[in-house]
C-alpha cells in the first residue's frame, strides 16, 4: 500500500506526459498533497474545480436514477488530458486523483491503466 506522497511521485513517473497531479478530497475541494504543475497548472485551484465536476456528475446520476460508481472522468483540451479518477475502496471514500496529461506525449489508455492500478494500490 501506499501512501499519497508515494502515489503522487509513481503517477509523476509511472504516467508518461504527466504535467501534475493530485490527490484530492472532494467533500471538502482540499487537495491533500500535489506534485508538478507550475505557474500556468494551479493544481490547488484545479483541485478545488473538479471536485465540483464531481459533484455534479453524482447529483446527475442520483437525478436519472443510475446505479454503479464513476470510475473516471475525461476532460479533453486541445493540448492536455485532465483524467479524474475516484479512489473506490474503503479508504479511499470521498478522495480523487487527477492527472493532467501533455497531450502530444501521453498515451490516454496506458494513463487510465497505470492510474487505475495507482488508485489501488493508495492508502490513505
Amino acid at each position: 500500500m501506499a501512501n499519497v506522497e508515494v502515489s503522487l511521485k509513481e503517477t509523476m513517473t509511472a504516467v508518461e506526459g504527466a504535467l501534475g497531479a493530485a490527490v484530492v478530497d472532494y467533500t471538502s475541494g482540499m487537495a491533500l498533497g500535489t506534485l508538478g504543475g507550475g505557474k500556468d497548472l494551479d493544481l490547488s485551484v484545479a483541485a478545488a474545480g473538479n471536485t465540483d465536476v464531481i459533484r455534479a456528475k453524482v447529483r446527475t446520476m442520483e437525478h436519472l436514477g443510475l446505479k454503479g460508481a464513476i470510475e473516471d472522468i475525461l476532460i479533453t483540451l486541445g493540448n492536455q488530458y485532465h483524467l479524474i479518477r475516484l479512489v473506490q475502496g474503503r479508504s479511499g471514500n470521498g478522495l480523487f486523483l487527477y492527472v493532467v496529461l501533455d497531450r502530444a506525449r501521453s498515451n490516454l489508455a496506458m494513463a487510465r491503466h497505470q492510474l487505475k492500478r495507482i488508485e489501488s494500490e493508495l492508502e490513505v
